[in-house]
């Protein structure tokens, strides 16, 4: 068996149906179209979102809210994240590589370190952004909670 002798299974395709090709196709004349009318010109195409004259969804329902284009979407990691990392990793430094060295970030993501769970051992946390309560946590143990 070579590459020159594969074919699909039987019945697995099937013939383009040829539109406009002569009568005797059985699809010639209006070519499935039907009669007369916009549908059955050349260069016809829908409008996008048109519902045949009926008022389209899209004006139907009322406009609200905005979506701002300068926010920051953060990751949030948690103090009892940190502390698994920290004893995981046997470090007292924690910045975003080694959070993605424990896949606990993808890639481009911007960190912030909020405060559920303990920590309890001294940590330097490199982060985009801490709540209060984390950066009081990490510096209550002498820690050092630095921005990015």
């Amino acid at each position: 068996m070579d590459l020159s002798n594969l074919k699909p299974a039987k019945g697995a395709t099937k013939r383009p149906k040829r539109i406009g090709r002569g009568e005797g196709s059985g699809h010639g004349g209006t070519a499935t179209r039907g009669n007369k009318g916009h549908k059955s010109r050349s260069g016809y195409s829908d409008k996008i979102g048109f519902e045949g004259g009926q008022m389209p969804y899209i004006r139907r329902v009322p406009k609200f809210g905005f979506k701002n284009r300068n926010r920051v979407e953060y990751r949030a990691v948690n103090l009892d994240t940190l502390q698994r990392v920290a004893d995981r990793f046997a470090t007292d430094k924690i910045d975003i590589d080694l959070l993605r060295k424990a896949g606990i970030i993808s890639k481009n993501d911007k960190v912030k370190i909020l405060g559920r769970g303990q920590i309890n051992k001294k940590l330097e946390v490199h982060a985009h952004a801490f709540s209060k309560s984390a950066k009081k946590a990490i510096e209550d143990l002498d820690g050092k909670a630095v921005i990015i």
